[in-house]
């Protein structure tokens, strides 16, 4: 799926300019705790939550996040836009919160990029 498509299909808005929204998302990976996004997330998803600090932008960065997906329509700081936009990582916002936000893209085809969790 193409980020742009993602981006329409949750009503999102673009926070970064000049970022590449050509690009092709492998799938998505839900959040709000960083320690699970590197713990559990797989190269190249796009991460949704509803943490909107600039440890998020830094979280993604590591995990090789291709998008960063702010639910219920949070906004981030102008220093958090410009490190994503540094960083060329592309911030989105949607007015939709967590559940409704991934249920509309599982619906449409992206899948899970989180590694499964192992109690062992």
């Amino acid at each position: 799926m193409k980020l742009l498509e993602l981006i329409k299909l949750i009503d999102g808005a673009v926070l970064t300019k000049g970022a590449s929204l050509d690009r092709d998302v492998r799938g998505g990976c839900g959040a709000d705790l960083m320690s699970d996004v590197l713990a559990y997330s797989q190269p190249d998803a796009v991460l949704f939550t509803g943490l909107c600090t600039m440890q998020v932008v830094r979280t993604a960065m590591m995990a090789d996040v291709a998008a960063i997906v702010f639910v219920r329509d949070k906004q981030p700081t102008d220093d958090i836009i410009q490190l994503a936009s540094r960083e060329k990582i592309p911030l989105i916002s949607s007015p939709h919160g967590m559940f409704e936000v991934c249920g509309r893209l599982h619906s449409a085809g992206l899948q899970s990029l989180e590694h499964a969790y192992d109690e062992g």
